[in-house]
């Protein structure tokens, strides 16, 4: 799995000296270094461009590295809504969003994202397309949110389903969520409200769409 995602990246990557910052900031923080894949990153762009979607949700802000992907697919009309636990994850998030230039564009929800996710709902707010890459644990609570939060026809894009190649391959060094995964993969995959694919782009990408 990794030799195959590193010959896509080297394959159809190009040289992303914002995104390239991003990692840097990430690091000069001292936060984990759990960023999309290039590969994912250009995924999520390419999702919101051929979508036309014009209301993003993203589950888990980090530093801001998916957040430009989904920014950058939108048109100048479009928004972006951030759900991030940590303050200083959120702050550094917006700091590198207003670089690439969608400061307007996008609005941080802070806390813990059930709470913001619940907020959403009573709002009556809707979505096209929804990122999440959260705590694990809670995956499953955030699709049925995401689902009460959806236009017909909007995507969930979830990361990490593979879990580091361990939810196939037993020789792989098993991850903490490795259990959880398994079991969301083939709660996704039989979900009566969507229609899924898993994508083995970085460390897995299920891409669903809500049936209308």
């Amino acid at each position: 799995m990794k030799q195959m995602n590193n010959y896509i990246d080297t394959v159809f990557y190009q040289q992303d000296t914002l995104l390239e910052n991003v990692i840097s900031s990430i690091a000069e923080k001292g936060m984990p270094a759990i960023s999309v894949s290039p590969s994912s990153g250009k995924l999520l762009t390419m999702l919101v461009s051929i979508t036309g979607a014009k209301a993003l949700l993203e589950i888990g802000a980090l530093g801001g590295y998916s957040g430009i992907c989904l920014a950058r697919g939108l048109d100048a009309e479009g928004s972006l809504t951030s759900l991030e636990l940590d303050e200083s994850y959120a702050q550094l998030a917006a700091k590198n969003l207003a670089k690439a230039g969608f400061e307007k564009q996008v609005t941080y929800l802070t806390g813990p994202a059930l709470n913001s996710l619940e907020k959403l709902v009573a709002d009556g707010r809707r979505f096209d397309l929804f990122f999440i890459d959260a705590d694990k644990d809670n995956y499953e609570n955030y699709v049925t949110a995401c689902i009460k939060l959806a236009n017909p026809g909007a995507l969930i894009v979830t990361d990490n389903v593979l879990a580091g190649g361990s939810v196939v391959d037993p020789e792989a060094t098993p991850k903490r969520y490795t259990a959880i995964m398994k079991k969301f993969n083939v709660t996704i995959a039989n979900h009566p409200q969507l229609e899924s694919i898993l994508l083995p782009i970085g460390d897995g990408i299920t891409v669903s769409k809500v049936k209308k």
